[in-house]
């Protein structure tokens, strides 16, 4: 059996051989945690946005979107906090001269304890069948208390170093843990320091007048500057929120694990205002509405849990993650964050304009409160294309690679084949084209045998393949094949249209939510 890491391995493979996936500027080796999207990738990318766009703005009256610029002026930065506090623990190993984030060490050092009690666990299940007690066991079993008191040790004493900012104190937790360079196999380490994520560049037709500023590294500060531009222009009232989706850009320590941590990247982001003493419900909700967008998209609801912050953002008084379980463990795909009032308030101190809310109700100004969703396009893209990738062994011996993708955001929902090139059928099957292309994002294939052209589309996640031949011109029927049973079916031409759309809408999915 394939290890989760060969798994992985292949995954990355795929996305390049079948156009999901670029390395970016591969013809000059590339650049370091930049990647670019293919065909099929930009196509899957642009249906995961729309899922997005559509949960938010087209099914809540309140929530609206903007589309702000990259670049911002860079006291905007000053306000934010991010110019001063958007830093990572960096660590360098002195034999490998590797980099590393202090935190990652400590944290992947803390799933190792995870993942040697679950398998303890395992192991008991196995062994005692159906009398098996596994709180009884979590609580008396000697090996799994020893790694569970190393464990909790470790992880308490690097919450404190984190809310102390301690960075001596995340030192000696890797030093005294014997944690070792990945590379080397030593333990030679440099001191912890902070190390500023943002990209800086200038602005300006002459060395003398340019203005340094920034790539911006969140989406969420062109929302806040335009709060009120959008309140008073949409005559919005409290609660509601400003959506957005857009590139941000962060100088990664140590970006790696293919598209899940980049320096270039994709946010989908929603920022909603409510009153002050109300944001607790609000956080509430949109934890619970995200995760059944996520859930939606029926990948397995076991792959998903929230995870509370050990340390809250300077300007937060509540965050949790949504994680997902990729081949490489449970990590962050999405964030939901009570903010407080700590933007519009730095804002409004920063640039000297009146940013307060009047609320007629009360009949009074106030700076609202913030509940931010904040969630990743492309570790969405990569949790999407993790739980699709399948290698199928098949009755006849062979195997085929299949990414079972919801049908919803498949790059291609039909595949259109003519049985052979002659007797009228390819004139049958670009008419079928013609027809469905105004709905349905089609392929039409009429190279190599029937055989490989439906392996093409399974290999792409192609829901549907329909195929023309000699009988079709006699009773006007094409056969339809289903990618995950691989069962196909005769039906009349006429009703195609409404047999995929009931299978790829999109609204049935919203619908869900």
């Amino acid at each position: 059996m394939l290890s989760q890491e060969d798994v992985f391995k292949k995954l990355i493979a795929h996305c390049k051989e079948y156009g999901f996936v670029f390395p970016s500027s591969e013809i000059y080796d590339g650049l370091s945690a930049v990647y670019d999207y293919g065909q099929n990738g930009v196509e899957l990318k642009n249906n995961i946005k729309k899922y997005w766009w559509d949960s938010m703005v087209l099914l809540h009256e309140n929530v609206v979107g903007i589309d702000a610029a990259i670049f911002m002026h860079p006291t905007t930065w000053k306000a934010s906090g991010h110019v001063d506090a958007f830093n990572d623990p960096l660590i360098d190993n002195k034999d490998s001269k590797k980099r590393y984030r202090a935190d990652v060490l400590i944290e992947e050092l803390i799933a190792k304890y995870d993942e040697k009690i679950e398998k303890e666990v395992e192991k008991a299940a196995k062994r005692f069948g159906e009398n098996f007690d596994e709180k009884l066991f979590r609580a008396t079993n000697e090996r799994v208390k020893e790694h569970q008191a190393k464990r909790d040790e470790i992880h308490r004493r690097y919450v404190k170093a984190l809310n102390d900012n301690d960075l001596s104190e995340l030192r000696a937790i890797i030093i005294d843990n014997e944690i070792v360079c990945p590379v080397s196999g030593t333990k030679n380490w440099t001191e912890v320091r902070q190390f500023n994520l943002m990209f800086t560049t200038e602005m300006g037709s002459n060395a003398d007048s340019a203005m340094k500023i920034y790539l911006r590294p969140e989406t969420a500060q062109g929302i806040f500057v335009n709060f009120l531009n959008v309140q008073k222009t949409g005559r919005m009232k409290i609660p509601f929120g400003i959506a957005q989706i857009g590139k941000a850009f962060r100088n990664e320590i140590v970006a790696r694990q293919f598209i899940f941590r980049m320096r270039e990247f994709e946010q989908m982001e929603m920022q909603f205002f409510v009153r002050p003493g109300e944001e607790m419900k609000w956080f509430d909700y949109w934890k619970e509405y995200r995760m059944k967008w996520h859930k939606a998209l029926g990948l397995g609801d076991h792959k998903y849990r929230f995870h509370d912050h050990d340390k809250l953002a300077h300007y937060a008084n509540a965050a949790t993650d949504i994680e997902f379980e990729l081949p490489f463990g449970f990590k962050e795909i999405e964030g939901i964050h009570s903010r407080t009032d700590f933007d519009l308030k730095n804002h409004e101190k920063y640039s000297g304009k009146n940013l307060k809310y009047y609320d007629a109700e009360l009949k009074e100004s106030y700076t609202p409160y913030v509940i931010e969703t904040s969630i990743g396009v492309d570790r969405t893209f990569l949790s999407i294309m993790a739980s699709a990738y399948t290698e199928e062994k098949l009755d006849d011996g062979e195997t085929r690679v299949v990414l079972k993708l919801p049908p919803v955001l498949a790059p291609v929902k039909i595949g259109i084949f003519p049985l052979v090139k002659k007797d009228g059928l390819s004139e049958v099957a670009h008419q079928i084209f013609e027809d469905l292309k105004f709905d349905f994002k089609c392929f039409y294939d009429d190279k190599d045998s029937i055989g490989k052209r439906y392996r093409r589309q399974d290999a792409i996640g192609t829901p549907f393949c329909i195929t023309v031949d000699h009988q079709t011109l006699e009773d006007e029927k094409v056969t339809i094949r289903y990618r995950d049973s691989m069962k196909q079916e005769r039906v009349k031409i006429d009703q195609l249209s409404a047999i995929l759309n009931e299978k790829v809408s999109m609204k049935n999915l919203l619908k869900q939510l």
